[in-house]
Parts: structure tokens; sequence; C-alpha cells
């Protein structure tokens, strides 16, 4: 199980070798994204709070990387935040998920990306319920659930 010193380890001394690699360019993303997903996801945007498809979504399922439907989280970790935004505990495997510090908008963050095709998907925080501590912090735009994915 990942803590806050873990992410904050890997932030700083490198991400996980990625189980595989997707790579498009910005008009292959524009193709099979909408525009406010390809701005959340390809040029780190965010959605408003408490706005996004999935901030009070209760259905059981995997979370996919809606760019590359890569695996990430599993809705048994979900939880209610409050912040408006989907948030879980852990990433569904270690390598799926990069961290990179963050120091815009004043203040220090780790922002999470797919490790695959490297979407933006928000940040993780120190701030979750136990035995983690961690709240990821995901953007619905830049997920989808898995069983949409396959369609």
């Amino acid at each position: 199980m990942l803590k806050w010193t873990d992410v904050n380890r890997i932030a700083t001394k490198g991400n996980p070798v990625p189980p595989q690699r997707v790579e498009k360019n910005d008009e292959e993303w524009k193709k099979i994204l909408s525009p406010e997903q390809y701005s959340v996801a390809r040029k780190k945007g965010t959605e408003r709070a408490f706005t996004g498809e999935y901030c009070e979504a209760h259905d059981p399922g995997l979370y996919a990387c809606r760019c590359c439907k890569t695996l990430l989280f599993d809705s048994s970790l979900k939880f209610e935040s409050g912040t408006g935004w989907p948030s879980f505990t852990q990433p569904l495997t270690d390598n799926v998920i990069a961290y990179h510090k963050d120091s815009g908008h004043d203040m220090v963050r780790i922002e999470v990306t797919c490790n695959v095709c490297d979407a933006h998907l928000g940040h993780v925080f120190p701030d979750g319920p136990p035995p983690s501590g961690l709240r990821f912090c995901i953007n619905s735009a830049s997920i989808i659930l898995a069983e949409k994915a396959k369609r």
C-alpha cells in the first residue's frame, strides 16, 4: 500500500516503468477526446468542482484512463472527499500512475498522470482516509468507467 512518503520518494527519485506506452500527437488526441477532455487530460487543465461525471458516482467497477484505456482505479477505493472531484485512496497497481512535483498556483503539490500515455489526471494529497492517508483527487474528464471504455 502506498503512503505519502512513498509518493514523495517516487516523485523525487523517478517513476516506475509503465506496463506499456501509448503515444499520439495532439491531432490524434483531439480526434478521440472532447474539447474539455483534451484540455484537462492533454493540457493539464481542471474541471470545475462538483461538475464532473464521476464526482458523485457510486457504480461498482474499474476506472480507466480516458485517453489510453489503461485501468487506473477500483471503485471500491473511491470515497466522498467533499472536494468536488472523484477521490481514491490507491491506484489499481503501482506502475499505472506517475508522480510529478508541481509548484504551480503558488503551492507545492504532486501531480498524477497516467504512466502509460502521460494524461493529466489530477493531484494526490496526504489528507485521505486510513489506512493509506492518500487522496487521489482526479478529474472526471480524464477517466472513464471501464465498461464504458469498451463501447
